[in-house]
């Protein structure tokens, strides 16, 4: 026999809060309501992000409603779960530019044209100030400070704004609007999701099943994956750039992947975690398996083969790939009759500014026609750099014609 609806829901879950609430929400035999808030001041979206946005599909594979909250109002503060110091307002514009982002690369994992979207202006713009009052009476400043981020920063001094401690309420306003049964996040949005319970009770609605999940680490296997961090894995990276990302993480962290980060049940993971640690099972071998599941799962079968065939090729026998795609010298990387290294970098998208294209070359991370460029501000003969591959790290590769 298979496993059942809600053995599937809690595989690779940190807590649910009240334990067998979602059991218990399952046996009222409707579709349940299950919210997600968006923090749009984060337009990148990583495999970090996808551990939440995966569970998210499960419950919509299984028939339940997904609510996405954009959180246009409380994206204005910006959500000061985990931060050590006060955010800066966002505008309209920055709001709306991230939250389009955000459902490019969401729809990767998600059926959006099956999910409810709405903002959270619906309903909080239009508080009036006996109700913003009548809010903040149900929860008090010790419950507040009982959060780590904001503990730490009372007791280092660092300034918290009143508005922040608005935020939790805010978010719980959210699930009282959309009637939530079940509210996902991250361990670190725990406090949120439980002041949610407390904000529906308040207003005569059966509290919501806090659901979290696990913060993934990032290829570092210490930090919670971030951009911040330089050590994460973007849902929309080239196959190759995943893989090769992918391949870089702590043999300790194999199993975590395996279960947050793809299809594979609790007994593979089981199985793949127990054969690590009696020795039957390489390391080499389980992360390649890994890294071959993520790619397919965003790029499509078989794609995970086919990063594997380049990663081998460049780092095993240290080749260039023969399918590099080729570019012109653009015409705005020449100045004086030769062509400017770190413009060329950016005009052929192997950096994103002149800085960077500085930075990658003084850190030997440029190579062209498989030598070592040591030169930030090297300017070279067009006939020099003519058909020969452009080379940024290990995966990214373009031959100028």
């Amino acid at each position: 026999m298979g496993p059942t609806d809600l053995d599937q829901l809690l595989a690779g879950v940190a807590d649910v809060v009240p334990e067998d609430g979602l059991q218990q929400k399952l046996a009222l035999g409707r579709p349940l309501r299950v919210k997600l808030g968006i923090d749009p001041s984060r337009p990148d979206l990583h495999l970090g992000h996808a551990v939440v946005l995966r569970k998210l599909r499960l419950f919509q594979d299984l028939g339940h409603e997904v609510v996405l909250i954009i959180g246009d109002f409380t994206g204005r503060v910006g959500d000061p779960s985990g931060q050590s110091e006060t955010r800066p307002f966002l505008t309209e514009e920055e709001i709306e530019a991230n939250a389009r982002s955000y459902f490019d690369q969401a729809g990767t994992v998600l059926d959006l044209e099956g999910v409810e979207i709405r903002r959270n202006s619906e309903w909080l713009r239009s508080l009036s100030m006996v109700e913003v009052l009548d809010l903040t009476s149900r929860v008090t400043v010790a419950q507040m400070l009982e959060r780590d981020d904001f503990r730490q920063r009372f007791r280092s001094g660092r300034p918290i704004s009143v508005v922040e401690f608005l935020y939790p309420l805010m978010q719980a306003m959210d699930s009282v609007a959309v009637r939530a049964d079940v509210e996902m996040g991250g361990t670190d949005q725990t406090f949120n999701l439980l002041v949610g319970r407390e904000i529906q009770r308040a207003h005569g609605q059966e509290p919501q099943v806090v659901f979290t999940m696990p913060l993934l680490e990032g290829t570092d296997g210490i930090r919670k994956m971030s951009k911040s961090y330089d050590n994460y894995v973007g849902l929309t990276e080239p196959a190759e750039e995943m893989f090769g990302k992918l391949m870089s993480i702590p043999d300790e962290v194999i199993g975590k992947y395996l279960l947050l980060c793809t299809d594979a049940g609790p007994e593979d993971v089981a199985r793949v975690e127990a054969g690590l640690a009696d020795g039957s099972l390489h390391p080499n071998d389980q992360k390649r398996g890994v890294a071959r599941a993520i790619v397919d799962l965003y790029h499509g079968p078989g794609a995970g083969a086919h990063a594997q065939d380049r990663f081998d090729l460049v780092h095993r026998q240290r080749e260039i790939p023969t399918d590099v795609p080729e570019v012109e010298i653009p015409v705005s990387a020449i100045r004086d009759g030769r062509v400017w290294l770190p413009r060329l970098l950016v005009e052929t998208g192997l950096a994103s500014s002149n800085a960077e294209a500085r930075r990658l070359v003084g850190q030997g991370g440029v190579r062209l026609g498989g030598e070592t460029l040591d030169d930030p501000e090297a300017e070279l003969e067009p006939d020099a750099v003519r058909g020969k591959a452009l080379q940024v790290g290990r995966r990214r590769f373009v031959r100028l014609v």
